[in-house]
């Protein structure tokens, strides 16, 4: 059994073009705070992102942002991070993925754009070489990661996802849906969370 402590959630620092995305993201924030689990997140206080935090925060929940020192002021404000329980300012985009995978005991991707793809890629990518595993939730709202499924289902038959026992995400319809997902399949995997030693020493 995977004991599950924080919850990492990527996903847009714009709201999109549907409400839904930004709901999705205040509910799921709250649903973290309400199973007494942390958020961990890109820092930001816009978008999808801010919801997320705005929701654990007004539950009140623990939530630690890590933000590149580049993009500060550029999806925050000084008062928005004064909110946040832990604040981590790294370098580089590469530095806060780690820092945010290192901090996670699960992974979940909402609604965003490219860089809410490279995050969560990059995981399952990881889960692949068995780095870990732990927890995937593609946080599938209004149908919106279904082209990336098909992509995934298309690769899997074309023979280009060989490990794929290493790499199920789940794919949850409902953002009040996807902590209780995380915890059910944390307990019923027995396999450590951190993965193989001797892969990640070569990583």
């Amino acid at each position: 059994m995977n004991k599950i402590r924080s919850v990492c959630v990527y996903c847009g620092s714009s709201p999109g073009n549907d409400d839904l995305y930004v709901k999705a993201g205040h509910a799921l924030g709250r649903s973290i705070a309400q199973a007494g689990l942390e958020l961990i997140y890109g820092g930001g206080n816009k978008g999808i992102m801010g919801a997320v935090a705005d929701g654990a925060l007004r539950a009140g929940g623990k939530v630690t942002g890590i933000i590149p020192r580049f993009l500060m002021t550029k999806e925050s404000s000084q008062a928005a991070l004064q909110r946040l329980d832990s604040l981590i300012v790294t370098e580089n985009m590469h530095e806060r993925k780690h820092a945010m995978f290192e901090r996670s005991d699960a992974f979940v991707a909402l609604p965003g754009g490219i860089g809410t793809v490279e995050e969560i890629i990059e995981i399952m990518t990881w889960a692949q070489l068995g780095h870990h595993r732990k927890p995937i939730v593609f946080g599938n709202i209004g149908g919106f990661w279904n082209p990336m499924v098909a992509l995934l289902d298309h690769m899997r038959a074309q023979g280009f996802i060989h490990t794929g026992h290493l790499v199920q995400p789940l794919v949850i319809d409902s953002a009040e849906a996807i902590v209780p997902a995380i915890l059910v399949a944390a307990s019923t995997d027995s396999a450590p969370t951190e993965g193989v030693q001797a892969v990640i020493d070569k990583m």
